[in-house]
C-alpha cells in the first residue's frame, strides 16, 4: 500500500474511532443525571462506593440521610459531568476503536495472523470493560480503608472532582493493564515471543507486574494494588499457557526439514556429475580441455592447432561464427 493511501486509511480509522467516542460521550452525559428504566443514573452508580462507606467515616451534608459530594466551584459540576461522560464514552465505545486499531494494523500482517483479528478485538474489549468493572468493585474497599483509617480523629470531606478523578484513574489503569496479557498473546502469534522465552521470564514478569501495580495504583492502598497485581498475573499466566498450546500446534504443522540446523542442512558433497538415477557421482580432478582445431587453409597445408585462448593462424577470431 502506498504511503499516501496508508495516511488516508489512518485518517479514516481515527474519524470512525473519534465518532464512536463522541456518541458514547453524549449518551454518558445524558445517563449521568437520568435513569434508564430500572437502571439508575450513571451518577448514582458511580457515587455508590462512596455512599456505602459508614456515615461516621465521611462528611454528611444536610439534615437528611442523602449522600452527596461537595462542589467547590461554580463550573465544577458541569466539568465533572463532562469528564465522567467522556470516560463512559471511552469504555462503552472500546469495541469500535479497538477494532479500528486492529483493522489499521491488519494489512501489515500475514494471512495466518489476520484470522485472529476478530477474536483479539472481542477479547480486548471484554478485558478493558472487565478491568473497569473490577476497579469499580475494588474502590469500595479502597475508599473504606483510606477514609476510615483515622476516622476517630477527623472526617474526610471529598469534593466531586477529587472523588471522580480517583475513580476514573483507577478505572483506566485497570482497563489498560488488562490488555497486557492480550499483547503477549498477540506477540506470540506474530512469532516475536516464544513460549520458552515467556516461561523462562515468568518470575521477572510477575515481579514487574507487582511493581507496576504498586506504582500505578492512584490511592496507594493495599486493596487496589493487590487486586490489580493478582488479576493481571492470572491473565498473564493464561497468556503463557496460550503461547504453549500455540507453539505446540505450530511445531506439529512445521515440516521436519525446517527443524534441521543450518550446518546439517547445508552439507553438500563435491561431485563431478549426476548419474542417471539422480545420485551424485564421485569427485575427481578436472582435466585440461582439448585444444581447438581450425580448418585447413586454402593452400592445402595441414591444419594447425590453436589453444583455446589464441586466434587461429589463418587470422580472424574464435568468435567469428558467433558474431
Amino acid at each position: 500500500m502506498p504511503l499516501i493511501e496508508h495516511i488516508y486509511e489512518l485518517r479514516k480509522r481515527l474519524l470512525i474511532a473519534v465518532a464512536a467516542i463522541v456518541v458514547g460521550l453524549g449518551f454518558g452525559f445524558f445517563w449521568y443525571g437520568s435513569s434508564l428504566g430500572p437502571i439508575p443514573s450513571l451518577g448514582e452508580i458511580l457515587t455508590g462506593p462512596y455512599c456505602d462507606i459508614p456515615p461516621g467515616a465521611r462528611l454528611q451534608l444536610g439534615d437528611g440521610d442523602e449522600c452527596r459530594l461537595l462542589a467547590t466551584g461554580p463550573f465544577e459540576q458541569f466539568m465533572l459531568r463532562l469528564k465522567v461522560a467522556a470516560t463512559a464514552g471511552i469504555v462503552m465505545s472500546s469495541p469500535v476503536w479497538l477494532y479500528q486499531l486492529w483493522a489499521f494494523i491488519t494489512p501489515g500482517l500475514h494471512k495466518n495472523e489476520k484470522r485472529y483479528g476478530v477474536a483479539f478485538t472481542i477479547l480486548a474489549a471484554v478485558l478493558f470493560i472487565g478491568g473497569a468493572i473490577l476497579a469499580y468493585v475494588v474502590i469500595v474497599y479502597a475508599l473504606e480503608f483510606l477514609l476510615s483509617i483515622g476516622d476517630n480523629v477527623q472526617t474526610t470531606a471529598l469534593s466531586g472532582s477529587q472523588y471522580f478523578t480517583f475513580l476514573i484513574q483507577l478505572i483506566l489503569i485497570f482497563g489498560v493493564s488488562f490488555e497486557i496479557p492480550l499483547l503477549l498473546a498477540m506477540l506470540n502469534v506474530a512469532g516475536v515471543v516464544s513460549y520458552e522465552a515467556l516461561a523462562k521470564s515468568r518470575r521477572g514478569i510477575i515481579m514487574g507486574i507487582f511493581v507496576f501495580a504498586a506504582v500505578a495504583s492512584p490511592g496507594q492502598d493495599p486493596f487496589s494494588m493487590l487486586a490489580l497485581a493478582l488479576a493481571v498475573t492470572l491473565l498473564v499466566e493464561g497468556a503463557i499457557q496460550f503461547a504453549r498450546i500455540h507453539d505446540k500446534r505450530k511445531k506439529k504443522s512445521k515440516a521436519e526439514w525446517l527443524d534441521v540446523d543450518d550446518e546439517s542442512a547445508s552439507t553438500i558433497e563435491a561431485a563431478s556429475g549426476i548419474g542417471a538415477s539422480g545420485d551424485l557421482g564421485s569427485s575427481g580432478p578436472l582435466e585440461r580441455p582439448a585444444p581447438v582445431r581450425t580448418s585447413a587453409p586454402a593452400g592445402g597445408s595441414p591444419a594447425t592447432t590453436a589453444s583455446p585462448l589464441q586466434a587461429p593462424a589463418a587470422g580472424g577470431s574464435l568468435y567469428d561464427d558467433i558474431i
